[in-house]
């Protein structure tokens, strides 16, 4: 039986040098807000603390799409391209769209550190 899951190798492969160093460089920003483990499924990579909290969901040429559930929308803030409500949930997907180093800015991970918080036990 196949595996649904891809190896992050997958992901990655033949992506842009500069995608390539932006995806390092989001991994490690989050690596510095506490412990992460990368999972790979058949359509993204998982980023989980104690559970998933984030998922990136593409590589672009010069971009990675990032996409972060709340149970509520934050919308008044300045990183977040679309805030969607998954149909008959209270989960609301906040996308977010890194094109530099810099957009992982200061807002960006307090909503980082927020959704990694709120999964995890205190």
């Amino acid at each position: 039986m196949m595996s649904e899951e891809k190896h992050l190798s997958d992901f990655l492969n033949g992506k842009t040098e500069y995608t390539l160093g932006l995806f390092r460089f989001f991994i490690e920003q989050l690596a510095e807000l506490g412990e992460i483990n990368l999972r790979t499924t058949k359509s993204m990579i998982a980023i989980e603390s104690k559970t998933g909290f984030a998922y990136i969901t593409q590589l672009g040429k010069n971009f990675i799409h990032v996409i972060i559930p709340f149970n509520q929308p934050y919308e008044n803030n300045l990183c977040f391209t679309k805030i969607a409500q998954v149909p008959g949930t209270n989960q609301f997907n906040h996308h977010l769209r890194i094109f530099f180093k810099e957009d992982v800015n200061d807002e960006v991970k307090s909503f980082l550190r927020m959704a990694m918080k709120r999964n995890t036990s205190p």
